[in-house]
Formats: C-alpha cells, structure tokens, sequence
C-alpha cells in the first residue's frame, strides 16, 4: 500500500543540538503507526515538522505524494492533517457543542459566523453532537471546557480535530495527564477512531500502543532507531535495553 506521509532525511537542529536527525518514515494510509522513544528523543519536534509549526534543517515531508514541506500550516490543515497536543490547546470559556460547532462551521467555510450559526445551523449542530456523542460528551456538551475533568478534555481535543475530517491524525501523547479511572475512555476513543483516517501516535502508556498499533517506529536520539510491527519491535532486546524495559510485554 501506498504511504500517505512520508518523511526523506528530515533533519531539525537548533543551534548544535540535532533534535530531528535524518529521519526517513513512511506511514501507510490507514495505518495505526505508533511513534515511542525515551524522553527528548526528538519525538514532538518530529510532529511540529510534519505539522509545518517548525520548518526543517533538510529534508523533505510529502503528504499523498505531495511535498508540503515549504507549506504553512493552516494549509496542511486544508490537505488533511489534524493534530493533538501533549498539553490541550482548547477554549476554556466555551462549551464542547460551542467548541465543535467551530471547528464545523469552519471546515464549511462559515467560520466568521459560527457564533450565530452554532445555535442556529441545524447542520453544523447535527454534526457536533453526533461527534460530541461518539467521544461520551453530549452529557457535558453545554458545560465551559473549563469545568470538565481532565480526561473529558483530552477526548474533546481529539474530538476537535475528528470535527476537521482528517485524512491523517496525529495524537501526541491523548493519554498524558489523564488519572488512571479515566485512561480507558482514552483507550476507547483512539481504538474507535474512523478506520479510513491514518493514525500516526505518540504515546508513554505501552498499554495504548500495543493495543492500538500495527507498526510501531521508535525514535532515540532524534533518529530512528528501530521499526516494525509490535510484537516484533516488543521482542528487539535493543528496544528492550532502551526503552521498554527487560519485562516490558515479554
């Protein structure tokens, strides 16, 4: 299958430290391909590149073919790249319908009005409560953002980004923060994401990652350094002595 993001010697230095160092990936379209590595491995630099938030030392990023390595982000957002954050970037004053609703009202190309048309374009507020109501947030969708658990938050930011119709979604870190009793919404949400959306996730929790992943890349010190399916990657002793651990899933 032919991949839909793919990276050629992508390279980010800031000043003499090389956070990114000629990283090649190629990630398959429909793929759930999770990211791992030790902490400042060069993961979230890796995400910022492919999301154009940072421009790269060398290298190329292609996006169905395309290069859009010289594009800025809004416009990658146009070709179908959403993201997350490892901490949320949401609107604590609004409400999830309100939050979704703009998000909806945007992709529809009725941004400057959808303070009006929330409330009043049955279309834009169908759609929001249907994505409100797969991610468990309809109970909540009329509450300021800032009032909601922790873990509601980080499903409404993945929701937010599902609003914008992705044709690849990039998760950094869903999980992180998240208290344990509610870790398994966040499990949920990720497995049910829409099977025609590439999934590209980095994330800690290895519970998330095997149970999510059909190929997994790991990055340490800024390049890869191993790549394959899981258990595979799972039973690399280098991987072990990195990252996982010797007891790590076997």
């Amino acid at each position: 299958m032919a991949p839909v993001l793919q990276t050629s010697g992508l390279t980010k230095q800031f000043g003499g430290i090389t956070a990114t160092d000629d990283v090649s990936l190629s990630v398959e379209k429909g793929a759930r391909h999770a990211l791992i590595g030790p902490n400042g491995a060069g993961k979230t630099t890796l995400i910022n590149l492919l999301t154009g938030v940072l421009r790269p030392t060398a290298g190329r990023i292609a996006l169905e073919g395309r290069d859009i390595t010289d594009l800025e982000s809004y416009k990658r957002v146009q070709l179908g790249i959403a993201r997350t954050f490892q901490i949320n970037q949401l609107f604590a004053d609004l409400t999830p319908l309100e939050t979704i609703g703009l998000a909806v009202s945007e992709r529809m190309e009725l941004g400057r009005q959808w303070w009006r048309l929330v409330g009043s374009k049955s279309v834009v507020v169908e759609e929001s409560v249907e994505i409100l109501d797969r991610f468990g947030l309809a109970d909540v969708m009329e509450e300021r953002t800032a009032t909601l658990p922790y873990g509601k938050q980080r499903l409404l930011e993945i929701a937010l980004a599902i609003a914008c119709r992705p044709n690849v979604l990039l998760l950094d870190e869903p999980a992180a923060g998240v208290p344990e009793a509610e870790r398994h919404d966040i499990l949920d949400a990720v497995a049910a994401l829409p099977k025609d959306v590439t999934v590209l996730l980095i994330e800690h929790d290895m519970d998330i990652v095997f149970s999510f992943a059909d190929r997994i890349s790991v990055l340490v010190n800024g390049a890869l350094f191993v790549e394959g399916p899981p258990d595979e990657v799972a039973a690399d002793p280098r991987v072990k002595a990195v990252y996982l651990g010797e007891e790590a899933h076997g």
